[in-house]
């Protein structure tokens, strides 16, 4: 992998196409979500798609940048109560941060990160692994 040339995608186009083609969650909802206009979700995910398809296409490695973060790899699908459609039960352990701004907070059992908006900056907040 090292050796490929890589795709970037941002931590917003990376969030884009995982609530609008992982969730399937219209790009309205998404829009609100991410606390963006439907037109600038519209263009973060024309781009990160096109970054995806020249990776496919190209066999390019995709990195996801922006922060640092650590992807939660989930032993069972819709494990936990208040897991729903598409949505993974991540555990207990790990914080919830802002992308933006870095401000943290435990993570709730059964209260998702991103859907907590961040005291500071009003940004949604993301996951992150202990």
């Amino acid at each position: 992998m090292s050796s490929l040339e890589e795709s970037i995608l941002t931590l917003d186009e990376f969030e884009a196409i995982r609530l609008i083609d992982f969730q399937e969650i219209p790009q309205e909802e998404a829009a609100k979500k991410m606390q963006i206009s439907q037109p600038t979700l519209s263009r973060i995910l024309k781009s990160s798609r096109k970054k995806i398809s020249d990776a496919i296409i190209n066999g390019k490695a995709i990195k996801i940048q922006g922060d640092n973060f650590k992807m939660v790899q989930p032993q069972k699908k819709g494990l936990r109560r208040g897991a729903g459609r598409g949505e993974f039960a991540a555990g207990p352990d790990g914080e919830c941060v802002c992308p933006k701004c870095g401000y943290k907070k435990s993570h709730v059992l059964g209260q998702p990160c991103y859907q907590i908006k961040c005291p500071k900056c009003k940004s949604l907040m993301t996951r992150k692994q202990n």
